[in-house]
């Protein structure tokens, strides 16, 4: 009986896939990012471009289900996971963002997931987030999702003076700039503010 169970899980799994469905919700960081995270930032008025980088399987139904609205774009440098971005893709990774998208491009970048997955070097996570603050507008948000354990930290975040040119944001649903879930791997959402430009000086 068991084994049924899981058999047709896997198989409404698959089919959900297949239709490009909503997948259901099955860990408290991916319960964090599309119950709480995801509706704050879709219900700001302010917010009407965002990036999206890293794209898998359970990120294809993001742009229909969260951001529909928005001009929605995803980066990933696997070609073979083009299927799961959005309709306005680049297939490249988060390093070579100026090469993309002009400065200022974006209200929103989201980056979950890509830090020591990929983004796994000091010089790689300098010119990421080099670049993430470039593309951001004044005033713009960078949400960076990781785990918060040592086996996935390949470089300590504090070491990049590209993340200190940012201003940290205090989550409303947390109150707090960082929050870490309930999950075994410590699953840590950190919230940042591109600085808006002084007074009088060029946007």
């Amino acid at each position: 009986m068991a084994e049924t169970r899981r058999q047709i899980s896997r198989a409404i799994r698959v089919i959900r896939q297949m239709l490009h469905l909503p997948t259901p919700i099955r860990t408290e960081d991916r319960r964090v990012l599309e119950q709480v995270i995801f509706p704050y930032y879709r219900s700001r008025a302010d917010i009407k471009s965002v990036l999206f980088v890293g794209c898998q399987w359970y990120t294809r139904h993001y742009e229909r289900a969260f951001f529909g609205g928005c001009d929605y774009w995803t980066i990933e440098p696997s070609s073979r996971a083009r299927k799961y971005g959005g309709r306005q893709h680049v297939v490249a990774p988060m390093e070579q963002l100026d090469l993309h998208f002009p400065e200022g491009s974006f209200d929103c970048i989201i980056c979950n997931g890509v830090y020591g997955f990929g983004l796994d070097t000091l010089e790689q996570g300098e010119w990421a987030f080099t670049h993430a603050f470039s593309c951001l507008r004044p005033g713009g948000h960078l949400i960076l999702g990781w785990n918060d354990i040592p086996a996935l930290r390949p470089f300590p975040l504090e070491q990049l003076e590209s993340l200190r040119r940012f201003e940290r944001f205090s989550f409303p649903a947390f109150g707090t700039w960082r929050y870490v879930t309930a999950t075994p791997h410590r699953h840590v959402y950190d919230f940042y503010i591109r600085p808006a430009a002084p007074c009088g000086a060029a946007q």
